[in-house]
């Protein structure tokens, strides 16, 4: 009785082993299946990108190009008497302000302010000290602490 009881166990058992691997026998189908179809992909876009380095060498080519500049742009060729000597050249250049008028960029740089700077010895947020010119002292030194060990 114990036999039987056994041998249907082992039975059972190798039913189920037989399902496990034909599983396993299957996804790696699927698998296969799914690497093929992606390598195929791949074959084509790399085909793809080849046709359009082709086409791009046709389109870059300078031959066609000089063609289509002659054909479209109408451009003559350049002569020596388009260039002209120094001796035509202005003296100095234009002057594009009015007469009497204050130049721009020197009112900016006079009316420059000096940045304010936070250092250890300024409290964070206190604005520093101002002179009578109107600008910015230089800030104080701070009292050395000496606390190290006392207390």
């Amino acid at each position: 009785m114990i036999l039987r009881i056994l041998n249907f166990m082992v039975i059972g058992a190798l039913v189920l082993a037989a399902a496990y691997v034909y599983r396993i026998k299957y996804e790696a189908t699927v698998q296969a299946e799914h690497l093929a179809k992606l390598r195929d992909q791949v074959r084509q876009e790399r085909d793809k990108i080849a046709a359009l380095r082709a086409r791009w060498g046709d389109l870059d080519d300078p031959a066609r190009i000089q063609d289509l500049a002659k054909r479209f742009l109408k451009l003559q060729p350049v002569t020596p008497t388009q260039f002209n000597s120094l001796d035509h050249l202005p003296d100095q250049p234009p002057y594009y302000m009015r007469p009497g008028a204050k130049d721009p960029i020197g009112g900016m740089i006079e009316h420059l302010e000096v940045p304010v700077e936070v250092t250890g010895s300024l409290q964070q947020g206190a604005a520093p000290p101002k002179t009578p010119d109107n600008t910015t002292a230089p800030p104080a030194a701070a009292p050395a602490q000496s606390g190290a060990g006392t207390e």
